[in-house]
């Protein structure tokens, strides 16, 4: 035995000896093993791993809903038949999976979550990017409430004052039209007046004409 393990001990180190020959031959072989990429690995999806998140989640509710337990709620039945509970108890799952999927499709489709979750990668590429210290609270509730508050109140002051002036000028602007508008009427009036007058001067004229006028003179040939 101990003239057999010593050729194979002295092939096991020659061979041993070679690699190393080899790995320091080769360097750059090694550097590129134990090198890091360069390039960063690809950002996740928000969105895959939402929707892979609620696939398990649902995989664990569809656990939940086994066959034994369904059997056992409804004992009864599974006694008399069996192979019937079976099948009802596998349409009750296909239709579990069926609505729960169609509640996530409209989930990510009506709250516009992939729109909404790009918005997230941006703020998140825009922090990483912002060498500024972020905010932390100074431990005195009232001024942090402050300054939050405080930019959004001005903004809002800003907003009011602009809808105060568009307001104004609005209102000057009716106030102008009203005042055209009473002038019109009041010089309709005077019209009419005087329309009347004229009218009420040619009555009286021709009843003063038609009195000073006998019926000799109006037949008289």
């Amino acid at each position: 035995m101990e003239e057999i393990a010593g050729p194979t001990q002295n092939q096991a180190e020659t061979r041993n000896n070679e690699a190393k020959a080899n790995l320091s031959s080769n360097p750059s072989k090694t550097e590129s093993v134990d090198k890091p990429p360069d390039e960063p690995e690809a950002r996740y999806n928000r969105l895959k791993l939402f929707e892979k998140v609620m696939q398990k989640s649902l995989e664990k509710l569809i656990e939940h809903a086994s066959f034994n337990r369904f059997a056992n709620t409804f004992h009864p039945l599974h006694k008399k038949n069996p192979q019937k509970m079976e099948s009802i108890h596998k349409q009750f799952i296909e239709q579990l999976r069926k609505s729960i999927q169609e509640d996530i499709s409209r989930l990510i489709e009506e709250g516009r979550l992939e729109f909404k979750m790009n918005e997230l990668d941006k703020l998140e590429s825009a922090a990483q990017n912002n060498t500024a210290p972020a905010w932390r609270p100074s431990g005195v509730p009232e001024k942090d409430f402050c300054s939050f508050l405080m930019p959004f109140y001005k903004k809002q002051e800003v907003y009011m004052r602009l809808e105060l002036k568009k307001i104004q000028a609005e209102n000057a602007a009716l106030a102008q039209k009203v005042l055209a508008g009473r002038e019109s009427i009041s010089q309709t009036e005077q019209l009419i007046s005087t329309a009347v007058d004229d009218w009420k001067t040619t009555v009286t004229e021709f009843e003063r004409l038609t009195s000073s006028l006998g019926p000799a003179d109006v037949f008289d040939v």
